[in-house]
C-alpha cells in the first residue's frame, strides 16, 4: 500500500497580531514530525512518505499527484485541527485515498474529526494502532480496532477505547528519520541542528490544563534503553537532542538507567529534557548525573507564581519548590526554560508580580502562554461555559479564548512585554 503522512503547515493565527499589530511573540525552533516517523516506522512491507507541509508548505498537491497515495495520514495539535480538515478535503478531491487522523487533538477530542472528509481517527498512541488499521483496510475489512474510530458523519462518534501498556511502543521498530532527511537542516533550535527522540510517553500527574493524559490513557510508560539509545545514533551527527517527553524524569529510575546507559554507550550529546521542578528537589544527584551525561538544558512548567494558582491547576506542586528547583539547576550550569501561564483574568498587579519572580528567580528562557482550555481537558470541561472564541485556528497557546479583564488591547501589550523584559541573554 502506498501510504502518506502529512505534518499541517503552521497555521495558529494570532489575536496581538492580527488586532494589535504585535508581532514580537515568535517561534523559536521547528521540530522534525517524530509521530510522523514513528508511525512509518512500523509501516514495513509499504510505500510510505511523509511530507512536512511546516518545511514544504506549497508541496501538497504536487505530492498528491506524483505519490498518488491509497492511504493519507494526518498528525495535529489542536491549533492545525482545522488545517488538518482542509488537507483531509484537499486528498478527498484529488485521490481515492482513505484518510486517518491522528495525534493530540484526536486524542483529546476525536468528535471533531467526526465528518465526511475523515475516514478514520486514531485515538491515543497511534505506532501500533495504526498499522492495524492498514492490516485490517489491506483485506478490505471495516476495521474495528481497540483506538480506532470509523468516522459516521451525522451520528455520535463510537469506539472501543484502547488499553494501552508498552506493546504499543513497538521498540523493535525504529522511527524512519530517513523519510525527512531532505529537511534536516531545517529542524534547528536557535540555529543548531536538532534532533527529536522519545523516551517515555504520557505523564505520572494530571494537571487540569494538560491534554498529554489523553495520550496514552493516563499511563506512564517508558522507553527501554536500548530503544533510545538506538534512536540517539540513527541521528548520526546531529549534536542536539530534544527528549520529547512530557516528563522525561517521570520515572526516576528508569531516567537514571537511562542516563548511565547514554554515559556506557559513549553517546556525546547535547541533551534538552523536560523535567518537574518537585523531582529536581528530591533528586538532585538525578540532575547532576544527567548534566555529567551531556543534559544542557529543561524545561519546567512553573505555570504560577502562587501556591493558590497552582493548587487550582492541580499541579501537585508548590512555589517553594519552584524556587528550590532555579538554585539547583543553576548552581549545576544547567540552562532553564521556564514555562509560565499568564491567566486572561490577569490585572496589571498580576503582570507585575511575575516579572519581579523572574527577577527574584533568575531563568534563562521564559517561556509564556496565555491560559487556554484545550478540548478535553478538565479545564475545558470547567470553563466551557465561558469560552468566547471556538475558533480553533486561534488555540495556539498565545490568544486569550476567554475575556480578558484588562482591556483585550492591554492585555496583550502587557503580554507581549514579558517576552521584551525578560529576553533571554543566556545561549540555550
Amino acid at each position: 500500500m502506498k501510504i502518506l503522512l502529512i505534518n499541517p503547515p503552521n497555521c495558529g493565527r494570532s489575536i496581538p497580531e492580527e488586532r494589535f499589530g504585535i508581532t514580537s511573540i515568535k517561534q523559536i525552533f521547528r521540530g522534525e514530525p517524530l509521530a510522523l516517523e514513528t508511525l512509518a516506522g512500523n509501516l514495513d512491507g509499504h510505500e510510505v512518505a511523509i511530507l512536512d507541509l511546516k518545511v514544504e508548505p506549497e508541496n501538497l498537491d504536487s505530492t498528491l499527484a506524483e505519490f498518488q497515495p491509497e492511504l493519507v495520514g494526518i498528525t495535529a495539535v489542536t491549533c492545525e485541527a482545522n488545517a488538518a480538515c482542509r488537507i483531509a478535503r484537499a486528498v478527498k478531491a484529488t485521490t481515492s485515498a482513505k484518510t486517518v487522523v491522528g495525534g493530540i487533538h484526536a486524542s483529546s477530542d476525536p468528535e471533531f474529526f467526526n465528518r465526511p472528509e475523515i475516514d478514520y481517527i486514531i485515538i491515543g498512541i497511534g505506532k501500533a494502532s495504526f498499522r492495524e488499521l492498514v492490516n485490517e483496510l489491506e483485506l478490505g475489512k471495516e476495521a474495528c480496532l481497540p483506538g480506532v474510530a470509523r468516522t459516521c458523519p451525522g451520528q455520535a462518534l463510537t469506539f472501543t477505547p484502547r488499553k494501552f501498556s508498552s506493546l504499543d511502543l513497538v521498540e523493535d521498530k525504529p522511527p524512519r528519520y530517513d523519510l525527512v532527511s531532505r529537511n534536516r537542516g531545517h529542524y534547528t533550535l536557535l540555529g543548531l541542528p536538532l534532533g527529536f527522540v522519545t523516551s517515555a510517553f504520557g505523564c505520572p500527574f494530571d494537571c487540569n490544563f494538560c491534554c498529554i493524559t489523553n495520550q496514552s490513557g493516563g499511563k506512564y510508560l517508558a522507553c527501554s534503553i536500548q530503544s533510545v539509545i538506538r534512536d540517539i545514533g540513527l541521528l548520526g551527527e546531529v549534536p542536539f537532542i530534544r527528549m520529547v517527553d512530557a516528563n522525561t524524569f517521570g520515572n526516576p529510575e528508569h531516567a537514571r538507567q537511562l542516563c548511565r546507559g547514554l554515559q556506557a554507550a559513549g553517546i556525546k550529546k547535547d541533551f534538552f529534557g523536560d523535567v518537574r521542578s518537585d523531582t529536581v528537589v528530591r533528586y538532585p544527584e538525578l540532575m547532576q548525573e544527567w548534566r555529567d551525561a551531556g543534559l544542557r538544558t529543561v524545561v519546567i512548567g512553573f505555570e504560577e507564581i502562587t501556591d493558590a494558582g497552582l493548587s487550582a491547576m492541580n499541579k501537585a506542586n508548590g512555589v517553594a519548590e519552584n524556587r528550590e528547583a532555579i538554585k539547583i539547576l543553576r548552581a549545576m550550569g544547567i540552562t532553564i526554560v521556564g514555562d509560565f501561564i499568564v491567566s486572561p483574568d490577569y490585572d496589571h498587579a498580576d503582570f507585575d508580580n511575575l516579572l519581579a519572580f523572574i527577577s527574584e528567580n533568575p531563568i534563562d528562557l521564559p517561556i509564556f502562554t496565555v491560559m487556554t482550555p484545550l478540548p478535553g481537558t478538565a479545564l475545558h470541561r470547567a470553563l466551557k461555559a465561558q469560552i468566547t472564541n471556538h475558533d480553533l485556528d486561534y488555540y495556539t497557546l498565545s490568544n486569550a479564548v476567554l475575556p480578558t479583564r484588562l482591556e483585550e488591547g492591554e492585555f496583550y501589550r502587557r503580554y507581549a512585554e514579558l517576552f521584551r523584559l525578560t529576553h533571554p541573554k543566556a545561549k540555550i
